[in-house]
């Protein structure tokens, strides 16, 4: 099953790619791994899936002890300043920064590893209350600014998580204002590469918009057992 979601995956982002006058390869899928086992991670590694993406700290400890750096691990779930140790130094990008407290704690933990750490902020596009991000302009560029300053970490991009609808206007918008964001950021000298945005439900739109990171779990692993 999961070689043919892979396959069916590939064919639809191509598809999606080919409208809107985009090349494929820059585009990496992270395959949401979280409440599936190293037995899937690695079925799905031997179809060329190569990034996997984990949500809870703990879990993703578990996972990295038992196939370290066979594969690009992406920390893309809230992060905790206690859980840190847990993800800096291992994860190659955490995609979950939204305050500088975190980004702080990050650099601190990164430095005693002497690595450099990977890290995307998170930003809130959307009016749902549920979701976690930074909304204010002025905190995003301080710690923009800040994150230049710290010698253990690499600001890569930036990540959105599109409001729960079926309104696609509304889920373009959430895209849309994060892409804005990044020109906004370009504009002023900050190098930001990765725009990590949509998920099984919505990654086509995110593609029109720019998405170069796409997090997809249930198009590749199936529905979650909970």
């Amino acid at each position: 099953m999961i070689a043919e979601n892979i396959k069916s995956l590939h064919d639809r982002i191509a598809e999606r790619c080919i409208k809107v006058n985009r090349n494929p390869a820059e585009i990496k899928i992270i395959a949401v791994s979280k409440n599936f086992g190293v037995d899937e991670i690695l079925k799905a590694n031997k179809e060329g899936i190569y990034d996997f993406g984990e949500n809870k700290a703990q879990d993703f400890d578990s996972k990295f002890v038992q196939l370290g750096n066979k594969v690009t691990w992406h920390f893309i779930g809230h992060l905790q300043r206690n859980k840190v140790r847990f993800v800096a130094g291992c994860a190659n990008y955490i995609h979950s920064v939204d305050s500088l407290q975190i980004a702080m704690e990050i650099n601190k933990r990164a430095e005693r590893l002497d690595k450099v750490q990977k890290i995307l902020l998170q930003i809130k596009t959307s009016a749902e209350e549920t979701k976690s991000g930074i909304t204010d302009e002025a905190e995003i560029m301080d710690i923009v600014s800040q994150c230049s300053e710290f010698r253990n970490i690499e600001l890569s991009g930036l990540m959105t998580i599109a409001p729960l609808t079926e309104d696609k206007k509304l889920i373009r918008n959430s895209f849309n204002n994060l892409s804005k964001l990044k020109d906004k950021l370009t504009s002023k000298g900050i190098d930001i590469k990765e725009l990590s945005m949509g998920m099984t439900d919505d990654f086509e739109i995110a593609i029109e918009e720019g998405a170069t990171m796409l997090r997809i779990g249930t198009a590749i692993f199936g529905e979650r057992d909970y």
